[in-house]
């Protein structure tokens, strides 16, 4: 990989500093050992992971363009191979091997933080498993919604042909008039289309394919609670249902049309190839993954944070991030939401909690509500104040450890 930059840094020197902005190079060690910090620790990480030879860092901040997510310091004489995020293609093409490790890596960590942000977030949440299609078929058979019931039984019956519920199932395809087998699936053709409200897969389903989303849109939710909770909806270009064929397991949520769908198809068998032949997909994927862990990584940092002022204003500033909102002094931004969106996304719904940002608009002058809106008038005061509140958690945290 001589084509790329080698660089040395001596013992305990920072390579790169958690919440830098404008972070361009991602790096591959080459020789000696690098530790990796953060300075908010989250739920199933390693506050202090020691990387080799052959790992890599800061790939996350490079490839979506967000600051820092963590520190890293040589603990010996290091040598690196700096890869600038424009140069991704060009990596691909010189070792397939080192893109796929990054790729597998991604969708290992965003397994791990998705499941821990669930538990997390929905205290009730199951993990994916084959034998819950038989209830995700039963929950939408009591929201009369026949076309995802049958899909639900028609992939429980096809998964598990001897498992537990498969007379219940059968009895339930009958009362639809519906066939045991669904659609059979041609793997061998990459071009998909989908009707409106048809299911793509179901959550807990086995997966064999990623998409990309060719035109129209969808909509993947997932089953809490006996609700249906609306995770996101995808524009053409989107990837998704990536974390099935890059870690075996099933799939995490349901992926629905949203309008009529076209969509390109991948499975395990060409996806190497595939990225070989095509950089820019692997580059998209990485850029996608990368995207998702920071805002995942974002998110689970929030959790951590006992004070849910904390949390409401650390919210706004991810908001805006995630938005490329420019982060200056007398910078405004209007965030285009009100206080009950915003307490929806803590996770506050106690009415009584509105007084809590009211609170933090007296505290703090520079947010305030304009038409129902939140808005502020002054970004960086708003950096400042995520930053106050996380140095607070942090010393809180020492502090404890110490007792």
């Amino acid at each position: 990989m001589s084509f790329f930059q080698m660089v040395t840094f001596p013992a305990n020197s920072y390579i790169i500093v958690e919440g830098k902005k404008d972070a361009n190079n991602f790096y591959i060690i080459r020789e000696g050992k690098v530790r990796i910090t953060r300075e908010t620790a989250v739920v199933g990480e390693d506050p202090n992971q020691v990387l080799g030879p052959g790992d890599f860092f800061g790939v996350v901040a490079a490839m979506s363009q967000h600051a820092q997510i963590e520190s890293a310091t040589s603990l010996t004489n290091v040598s690196l191979i700096s890869v600038s995020y424009d140069q991704f293609g060009t990596l691909i093409q010189k070792s397939t091997a080192v893109a796929m490790n990054i790729i597998r890596f991604f969708s290992m960590k965003l397994r791990q933080f998705d499941t821990t942000i669930t538990r997390l977030s929905f205290r009730n949440a199951v993990e994916e498993d084959p034998n819950e299609l038989f209830k995700i078929g039963e929950y939408y058979f009591q929201q009369q919604n026949m076309s995802h019931a049958t899909f639900a039984y028609q992939s429980y019956l096809k998964h598990l042909p001897s498992g537990q519920f498969v007379p219940q199932a059968k009895l339930r395809l009958q009362t639809m008039n519906q066939p045991f087998q669904g659609a059979v699936i041609d793997y061998t053709k990459f071009n998909r289309t989908y009707k409106d409200n048809e299911m793509i897969f179901c959550e807990h389903e086995p997966g064999k394919e990623l998409f990309i989303l060719q035109a129209g849109k969808v909509k993947i939710s997932k089953i809490v609670n006996q609700n249906e909770v609306m995770l996101a909806v995808l524009q053409a270009g989107d990837i998704f249902g990536e974390m099935a064929i890059l870690d075996n397991k099933p799939r995490s949520a349901s992926a629905i049309a949203s309008g009529d769908v076209e969509l390109l198809a991948i499975n395990k068998a060409n996806f190497e190839g595939m990225v070989k032949a095509q950089p820019q997909l692997a580059t998209r994927l990485i850029t996608l993954l990368s995207e998702r862990i920071w805002t995942a990584y974002k998110q689970l940092a929030n959790l951590m944070l006992k004070d849910s002022q904390a949390r409401i204003v650390d919210t706004l500033l991810t908001l805006s991030e995630k938005n490329r909102v420019k982060i200056a002094p007398k910078q405004a931004y209007n965030f285009e939401i009100g206080t009950k969106d915003l307490l929806k996304m803590v996770g506050l719904t106690d009415p009584k909690d509105e007084l809590l940002i009211a609170d933090i608009m007296k505290q703090n002058k520079f947010i305030r509500l304009d038409m129902g809106k939140i808005v502020c008038s002054d970004m960086a005061e708003l950096e400042k104040l995520v930053q106050f509140y996380h140095k607070k958690a942090s010393m809180e945290n020492k502090l404890k450890k110490l007792k």
